[in-house]
């Protein structure tokens, strides 16, 4: 996989390379996100787990350990890269949905994955998403809607949609061994 691009202006890099199979976006960083300086470091935040859980990874990894995922072909962003909280602590013209697109141009992924169903809503201009893949493409990506991982929103998860963005990966994956 080719080197990502780890902007240090923000409070947590992007985690960005060419031609990712999934680029996974929230909101903006938690309080113990930015603390350690990895994405979704809350010990109760459930990305974790169900990335190795759906087949993503190949084993849990830590938050600390996010860099590795560039190699898996994963890739991690914010709508918001420069304040820290939950989504209604947070200021709307924070929210940069153009900056996003502008990423989604510059670095074509194959999908990206919202991890919360507010910035799904924010960047792509639908009220209330569902959860799941969705028809229209994002900047040429297909645009997955993720149950929320973070503790706070335990009463809304669901593990369809991200057995369902694990699948797209897994047969882009499977393509790829096979051309090899």
């Amino acid at each position: 996989m080719p080197q990502a691009s780890r902007r240090s202006n923000h409070l947590i890099p992007d985690l960005l390379a060419p031609g990712l199979d999934l680029v996974f976006c929230g909101t903006a960083p938690s309080p113990a996100s930015f603390k350690a300086r990895a994405y979704y470091a809350n010990p109760g935040n459930a990305f974790w787990p169900t990335l190795h859980a759906v087949g993503l990874t190949p084993e849990r990894l830590s938050p600390q350990r996010f860099p590795e995922l560039v190699a898996l072909g994963l890739g991690l962003t914010d709508l918001n890269k420069t304040e820290v909280g939950s989504d209604h602590e947070l200021t709307p013209a924070a929210m940069d949905a153009q900056s996003l697109h502008a990423k989604l141009q510059r670095f074509r992924p194959a999908a990206i994955a919202f991890t919360s169903k507010n910035a799904a809503s924010l960047a792509l201009g639908i009220k209330t998403p569902a959860y799941g893949r969705h028809v229209e493409l994002l900047e040429g990506a297909v645009a997955f809607v993720l149950a929320s991982p973070s503790g706070r929103a335990r009463s809304f998860w669901t593990l369809e949609p991200w057995q369902e963005a694990a699948s797209f990966v897994a047969e882009r994956r499977r393509l790829r061994e096979r051309a090899a």
